[in-house]
């Protein structure tokens, strides 16, 4: 079935490039569990802590984009899901996605360390693709390691070991700051976006491929997949001249900006929410220049592929799984 419209270099040059792609602010998301980073860190890349609430005394940046996650994220985006049936089905043969589990999901991977990062790996150890996941703010959550189980096994004829390293270090963003509705709330929110800026992690992620491709050397090709702000990471990953991947996936990325898209060379899938600004994911589409595949889940809000899925609603685990199929046939292609 079509689908609708739609190595590592030095740390330094990847950092360069990152962070001349990147706007001054930045949007929102995470940082986990436990390792230590290796002890050749990132280089520093300045980034100004993102504008998150109408009150502009305690937070430095007014970006708009920040504004736009802020919304993404408040409580009137949880809303019943409609009943509009599903559009653009893939069931192909090739890809058998499971029964989506809609609580006390059991994951199937484990964790090890790689690259000074506590990982969640999961998939065939005699797979020769592999794909790095940079979860959303909220970390190691049941619904992404789920997700990641997923892609690992469901399409058959391209099997794919996942990855997902915890950047944040065993911190990631508690569910308690949400809503954003004290000053105590904004200001510990600020000082996380401010702590965990795509720009400084895009920087790692080269080194970070190698350190897998040096544990797995079976795994020849590699793809990015990332959620909300880890959505902004794969932007600039994909963007720089440090580029290790052969293709990259965006799932209700944060941060949305057409600028980054007329960089990106390699195939590039993009699935948004009601939530991310339509106006911006039309202008991304339209300056993307390799393959690409651009969808908006038009009743899903921003985080449904993530950890902010509510599995137990039937329409969000419907549009979840099938988020999940567009994602293999994207990669089926590609990679």
């Amino acid at each position: 079935m079509p689908l609708p419209r739609h190595l590592p270099a030095s740390r330094r040059a990847a950092a360069g490039a990152v962070a001349s792609s990147t706007a001054s602010c930045l949007h929102s998301q995470s940082s986990p569990p436990s390792f230590s980073n290796p002890a050749t860190s990132a280089p520093s890349i300045t980034t100004t802590t993102s504008h998150l609430i109408v009150n502009h005394k305690n937070l430095h940046c007014q970006s708009r984009q920040s504004q736009d996650l802020f919304r993404q994220l408040t409580p009137k985006h949880t809303a019943k899901m409609s009943t509009m049936p599903a559009q653009h089905g893939h069931s192909e043969a090739c890809c058998n996605v499971p029964p989506v589990v809609s609580k006390g999901y059991e994951p199937k991977g484990t964790y090890e360390e790689l690259g000074g990062y506590k990982s969640y790996v999961t998939g065939p150890p005699d797979a020769t693709k592999g794909i790095i996941t940079i979860f959303d703010i909220f970390g190691f959550y049941p619904q992404t390691l789920q997700g990641a189980d997923i892609l690992s096994t469901s399409d058959h004829a391209h099997q794919y070991q996942v990855f997902i390293p915890d950047w944040f270090v065993g911190e990631p963003a508690p569910l308690s700051w949400f809503p954003p509705d004290t000053e105590e709330k904004q200001k510990s929110l600020g000082a996380f976006f401010q702590k965990n800026s795509p720009p400084s992690v895009a920087a790692k992620v080269p080194d970070y491929v190698a350190a897998v491709s040096a544990k797995y050397p079976a795994i020849k090709s590699w793809a990015i997949l990332g959620f909300c702000w880890g959505g902004k990471v794969v932007s600039l990953v994909t963007s720089s001249p440090s580029n290790p991947f052969k293709a990259g996936v965006e799932c209700h990325p944060a941060m949305v900006e057409s600028g980054d898209a007329s960089k990106i060379a390699v195939p590039l899938a993009l699935l948004a929410s009601k939530d991310e600004p339509a106006d911006e994911v039309a202008k991304f589409e339209q300056n993307l220049r390799g393959p690409k595949h651009v969808e908006t889940f038009a009743d899903q809000i921003h985080g449904w592929m993530a950890a902010r899925s509510d599995l137990e609603d039937e329409r969000v685990r419907a549009e979840y799984k099938r988020g999940y199929e567009v994602v293999l046939k994207f990669l089926g292609q590609h990679v």
